[in-house]
């Protein structure tokens, strides 16, 4: 009885909690679908390069990747500033690296038995179902819960960007990662940004107006990129690897 009338209590308080933005999610979804739709672009092209000439796919990553970094930064703050028209160009050429660099991994997914185009079918749904279930809890978080579980995500996700740089260069000095350490690093990895997208609806409307959805774009569409490639990680581990 406490824990019900405790919810129903936070379920008040975000009602009272005035937005800044109320409609800039909804703004925003546009974008989102905009950006995942030209990120499989990326991914075909990708997989185009690895099955065609493949001895060009790392380079060409390489690039992908600065350039993504950099661009990452850049549309961020253009989108920021308000200055839309330069903005948009900008997350659709971010998106359209974001699917090539991301496009080995889908490549590794196709040629892992168990996985295939299932298991990247299984992913996307995994998204779909994520975003559904998602935005009616984080819309009504307490201003109390929000903040707590934003700042626990956030912690998290520091802190799984740590370990996986250092995977990173274990892997470099050609030390392999063992399963069972991948499938923590993979599940952990859904976890968080499961948490994240929930976090996205209590966060957004509060942070950015209605004007202002590309920031809020992209916020959103790096939560489910990532929660997309942490899913497919898990599939790929928990099947093995070729």
């Amino acid at each position: 009885m406490s824990s019900t009338s405790n919810f129903r209590q936070a379920i008040r308080s975000a009602k009272q909690q005035a937005l800044i933005g109320p409609n800039v999610i909804r703004n925003a979804l546009p974008f989102v679908g905009g950006g995942l739709i030209l990120t499989a672009v990326g991914s075909w092209g990708g997989l185009g390069v690895i099955q065609t000439a493949p001895q060009l796919f790392m380079p060409t990553f390489i690039v992908a990747i600065i350039a993504e970094l950099v661009l990452f930064f850049v549309a961020r703050n253009v989108a920021e500033k308000g200055n839309n028209g330069i903005a948009l160009p900008l997350l659709a050429t971010y998106s359209l690296l974001s699917g090539y660099t991301l496009s080995g991994l889908i490549f590794l997914a196709l040629r892992t038995q168990g996985v295939g185009i299932t298991g990247i079918g299984i992913a996307a749904l995994g998204c779909g179902v994520t975003f559904i279930a998602a935005r009616p809890i984080g819309s009504n978080l307490s201003e109390q819960d929000g903040m707590a579980l934003g700042k626990t995500v956030q912690l998290g996700i520091i802190a799984l960007l740590v370990v996986m740089v250092a995977q990173i260069l274990f892997s470099v000095f050609g030390f392999g990662t063992p399963t069972w350490l991948e499938i923590a690093i993979s599940g952990i990895g859904v976890v968080l940004f499961v948490g994240a997208a929930v976090v996205d609806f209590f966060v957004l409307p509060r942070t950015y107006r209605d004007d202002q959805y590309l920031p809020a774009a992209l916020s959103m569409y790096l939560t489910y990129i990532n929660l997309f490639i942490f899913i497919l990680r898990l599939l790929i581990a928990l099947n093995g690897r070729d």
